[in-house]
């Protein structure tokens, strides 16, 4: 028999759905779908049909269309978009109909008047990486409509879409006025960090080598494309310099990057040699250099290792720069982004008097972009250290959680902000399970974050899943040997030692967080709690000083806060600190 000819065809696909459906719903549910419907006759479909498109499906609060083009699948997105937002003006905030849309050009199946295929995931996946009111293009999309359409695109970098091989570079239609114009790759790169990672040279004049150096780019750059906040330039664009000489500042500016990667690869035998050289190239200097050395078995296995080992490295090293380029910068050219940096010095010291500093810096980065997963998360910080060091002030706890929750609704994919939002969560509104849940999310977006780790494995801890919180914070240990979230890594072991019993193995945590950050009081109290445990009763009412002496308002009953999260863990160590002196 012949083999069945299956239908294919190249079309412009539009997915979109409501942002917050199920808040919505939870909160007002016949309300919701009546103006959904309402949005839906008035408005959507007349537009929809005006501009040729076909309603090949609704799910839900989802509807996925096919457009004969994508100029005409981008038009109508950004009427619908602008109409919607006309249609909300009346409508209370936390009532209002805001969808997300996600466009792509591709390869179509059609069967029984559905779609199916590669293209219409894509399309899906951008819709999710849509903010409310947005619209998100696929590279393919956007070469069809960049001189057609007159709104602003930005360019958000290479983004590893969920369940989509390859990464796949997205653009934001910034809607704005007619005449606006569209921002080029390089223009939009340099507002916020952008990294390109250039080939890697083969130096061991095996051409074998040369497809094993090319695949630990690929895998970096996937790595890479997974941080929210810094935009990564495509391997199409970074490969033109393959076996190219060519000034480090040139290439830079041609890309429109502030910042590269450069690396090298040499075997020798059974073994293979990587080096890897992160270069600020606005200054020309270097942030992080590395070599690892290692059998050459499992090729796969190894590139895994070191993509998760140099993307680990990375993100801590651009971040400190970042924050040393903005404290360069003059107050008056600020925007969002910058602001949250110039609060990260204060954010995460963790002290209330240090809140107090960064809550303006990021109240105003939400004046400029509500929608700021990243600024939502660093305020719910703030007002967590502010009630757990600042008296316990209800009012700073529903503080930190309303802004956890709004940075989990807005930062999907965004792994620092949900760490942050999990945590809050987790601490202020016991609400472990969706916090747990959540981790888990940050860490597929991420998982060789060092933030993310070490706070998932301090939760764990507490809740007495030692297992997997040492296994955590012992890979943060291993891809940030010398960074400085490495003392909460060990605050997570010391809890979980100390749970396992293992007094000896607690003690050595407790001692290594305490050289990291010797201020902080609670390292010094779990130190405590070990050596009473292991008998040396005396150096354990001396440390128990020590604790006082960091924190003179330390009390037994100001930390139960923790034994919430799962007494069997949190009693043993208070029992051994009423046995070292301090006070209940």
């Amino acid at each position: 028999m012949a083999e069945e000819r299956v239908e294919r065809r190249l079309a412009a696909i539009f997915a979109g759905d409501v942002a917050g459906y199920s808040r919505l719903m939870g909160v007002d549910e016949e309300g919701t779908l009546a103006r959904l419907n309402a949005h839906r006759r008035e408005f959507l479909e007349p537009k929809i049909a005006e501009y040729r498109g076909r309603v090949v499906k609704r799910t839900g609060d989802g509807i996925l269309i096919e457009f004969p083009s994508a100029v005409d699948a981008t038009r109508c997105a950004a009427e619908i978009q602008r109409g919607m937002v006309d249609r909300n003006q009346s409508v209370e905030p936390e009532k209002r109909v805001e969808l997300r849309i996600g466009i792509h050009v591709g390869d179509i199946i059609i069967e029984e008047g559905d779609i199916f295929g590669d293209g219409v995931n894509v399309a899906a996946r951008l819709e999710g990486v849509a903010a409310p009111n947005g619209i998100c293009l696929s590279d393919d999309a956007f070469r069809q409509v960049r001189d057609k359409i007159d709104d602003v695109f930005e360019d958000g970098g290479d983004q590893q879409l969920k369940n989509i091989a390859r990464p796949v570079r997205v653009y934001h239609l910034r809607l704005g006025k007619a005449t606006a114009k569209i921002e080029t790759t390089k223009a939009t790169l340099a507002k916020r960090p952008s990294i390109a990672v250039l080939p890697f040279q083969n130096m061991s004049g095996d051409p074998e080598q040369e497809y094993f150096a090319d695949g630990m780019v690929d895998e970096i750059i996937t790595g890479l494309s997974r941080i929210k906040w810094l935009s990564v330039v495509s391997r199409n664009s970074s490969f033109i310099y393959k076996n190219k000489a060519a000034a480090l500042k040139e290439v830079a500016d041609k890309l429109g990057v502030r910042y590269a990667l450069e690396g090298g690869v040499r075997k020798s035998g059974n073994r293979v040699r990587i080096t890897a050289q992160l270069i600020d190239a606005e200054t020309d200097t270097h942030l992080w250099a590395e070599q690892y050395d290692r059998l050459l078995e499992d090729i796969f296995a190894l590139q895994d290792e070191i993509t998760m080992r140099v993307v680990g490295a990375i993100e801590p090293s651009l971040r400190k720069a970042e924050i040393d380029r903005i404290s360069r910068q003059r107050p008056n050219s600020f925007d969002a982004y910058d602001l949250l940096l110039r609060s990260q010095q204060f954010v995460f010291a963790g002290m209330p008097k240090e809140a107090a500093k960064a809550i303006p810096l990021l109240e105003d980065a939400l004046k400029l972009e509500p929608d700021y997963s990243a600024a939502h998360a660093y305020l719910s910080w703030c007002f967590h250290s502010r009630y757990g060091r600042g008296g316990l002030h209800e009012e700073d706890r529903l503080a930190a959680v309303h802004y956890a929750r709004g940075a989990i609704a807005l930062g999907n994919d965004d792994a620092t902000a949900l760490a942050i939002a999990a945590l809050v969560l987790a601490y202020d509104a016991h609400e472990i399970t969706t916090a747990l849940k959540v981790f888990d999310r940050a860490l597929e977006l991420s998982n060789c974050n060092i933030f993310v780790l070490c706070w998932n494995a301090a939760i764990l801890a507490w809740i007495g899943k030692t297992e997997p919180a040492i296994e955590r914070a012992q890979l943060a240990l291993r891809l940030g040997p010398f960074d400085s979230l490495r003392w909460r890594a060990n605050h997570a072991l010391a809890i979980a030692y100390f749970h396992d019993r293992r007094y000896a193995d607690a003690e050595e945590a407790a001692r290594n967080a305490i050289d990291v950050n010797p201020v902080y009081s609670l390292p010094r109290a779990f130190l405590t709690a070990a050596l009473v445990r292991l008998g040396r009763l005396d150096e354990a009412k001396a440390m128990a000083q020590t604790v006082l002496e960091c924190d003179p308002s330390f009390t037994i009953q100001g930390t139960a806060r923790y034994s919430e999260l799962e007494p069997a863990v949190f009693r043993p160590m208070a029992d051994a600190w009423r046995e070292a002196g301090l006070p209940e």
